[in-house]
């Protein structure tokens, strides 16, 4: 019996191999989609950074796989070959569910979609355990709080980034216009410090949270230092910007370079889970199993309540995969291509027709639009019109989808607010924050014309429509 499991904990292992091929071809979106759509750097640029960061942040992750192991289920009530039935048809279903929608070029969240492949394989066993034992209830026995928490997170965390993406990038605009090269000598400082101090602040307790060298000294001296650190960071990074700019650097180019390395840091040291969690969670339930000499059928598993941190050698298995697999996926480009195509600020082929809930939102936004400049002066109209000639857009290539203005602050809001939902203990998905950053954004660069909204409308309804499919 036991060889059975030894061969089906190995069958977990080999499909988290495949997970993290499809997981990385998906989330690549996350971290890619900034940088390629304003064509800062060659492709291979870009995909050396994003490794380098993917590497490291999978290398020196520590590997806590608390989710995996309690943070749905309750493990106490479970025996060892209901748990094993239940970690087989989440991984199974994972790795079919997230190629299929890579395929389709839709951009889905791994976090989402592992807690509830978790929540729906722990219901469907909790019933049949219900059925056989009237004492036990399903609110024993599943972690409902946790999967209701994930729920609203989706909620919220959709609805702020597309607002903030939207606000702070017509503001932005308004500053810099799109011919903002001739502005940066003015604003660039300022710009540069916010960008590059809250970029800096996410790799800082986000990407660095879970890491092996980091201890819990590191996570109370940023806590009671944290003013003081983005003050300083602030002003240091104000000065460098400064002096960048004046000896010809780029500096819109090293905000997108290190907003690329950060969210691919932070995606590789905290998404891991995702894909490796439930087969490290099955390898030491049944190293646990071995060394107490229990029977599958009735080792309660308990155990599981307790924290472990993940082999080292299997996390540098993974990031080594991981790498391979933002270098060699060809489907990843598939769904970079949804998520630039839907921001671009070019007229562009679109992926996505139309439908009547998208044409009604249309509609309703005009009529706002209309009710409030109605009540604005025609001076302040035409001022603001002029700050949006979109004529005299300044893009790196002639190909790119937008400019590095767009591209910096979508990077600098993603790594904002990821940073600030960790830091405030709420559940948020990298997928969401930087998808509905990048389409508030382009909304505010109008970027969604009177003939392409009704399309991008759609690809962003659809998008999102997708993203609850696991649910």
């Amino acid at each position: 019996m036991i060889s059975f499991y030894i061969i089906l904990v190995a069958m977990l292992l080999l499909l988290a191999i495949f997970d993290l091929f499809v997981g990385v071809s998906n989330d690549a979106v996350n971290f890619l989609n900034s940088a390629v759509g304003s064509k800062a750097f060659k492709f291979k640029t870009l995909l050396f950074f994003a490794a380098v960061g993917v590497f490291c942040g999978t290398t020196f992750s520590n590997g806590m796989m608390d989710i995996a192991r309690h943070g749905i289920f309750m493990p106490e009530y479970y025996t060892f070959a209901e748990l094993m039935s239940i970690f087989a048809a989440v991984m199974l279903t994972d790795v079919i569910l997230l190629d299929f929608f890579n395929s389709l070029g839709m951009p889905t969240s791994t976090t989402v979609s592992m807690v509830f492949e978790l929540l729906g394989a722990s219901v469907a066993v909790a019933c049949i355990k219900i059925a056989g034992n009237d004492s036990l209830v399903l609110g024993e026995l599943i972690n409902t709080s946790k999967a209701l928490s994930v729920i609203m997170g989706i909620f919220v965390s959709v609805a702020i980034a597309f607002t903030v993406g939207t606000v702070v990038q017509y503001l932005a605009r308004l500053i810099f216009t799109f011919g903002y090269k001739k502005n940066l000598k003015y604003f660039i400082g300022v710009f540069g410090g916010l960008s590059l101090t809250s970029i800096f602040y996410f790799i800082l307790i986000k990407g660095l949270k879970n890491m092996s060298f980091v201890g819990p000294e590191y996570k109370q001296f940023i806590a009671d230092h944290e003013i003081m650190l983005l003050l300083g960071m602030f002003g240091a990074f104000f000065v460098i910007s400064h002096i960048l700019h004046a000896v010809g650097v780029n500096v819109l180019k090293v905000i997108i370079g290190f907003g690329t390395f950060s969210l691919a840091l932070a995606f590789a040291g905290n998404d891991l889970v995702n894909f490796v969690g439930v087969p490290l969670t099955g390898l030491s339930s049944l190293q646990h199993l071995m060394a107490d000499g229990g029977s599958p059928d009735t080792y309660i598993m308990g155990v599981l309540m307790q924290s472990e941190p993940g082999q080292w050698y299997l996390l540098l298995i993974a990031g080594i995969v991981m790498v391979l697999a933002l270098v060699l996926s060809k489907k990843s480009q598939n769904v970079l291509k949804t998520s630039v195509g839907l921001a671009s600020q070019n007229s562009s082929e679109e992926f996505f027709g139309a439908n009547p809930v998208a044409r009604a939102m249309v509609r309703g936004s005009r009529a706002i639009g209309y009710a409030i400049t109605s009540h604005l002066p025609e001076k302040m109209l035409k001022a603001m019109d002029k700050r949006f000639d979109t004529r005299k857009i300044s893009l790196e290539e002639n190909d790119a989808a937008f400019d590095l203005l767009r591209a910096s602050v979508n990077l600098m809001l993603a790594s904002s607010l990821i940073a600030l939902g960790t830091s405030l203990k709420l559940p948020l998905s990298t997928t969401y924050v930087t998808f509905m950053v990048a389409m508030g954004s382009s909304l505010a660069d109008r970027a969604w014309s009177r003939e392409s909204a009704v399309y991008r409308i759609t690809g962003v309804l659809s998008v999102i429509g997708g993203w609850f499919a696991p649910i």
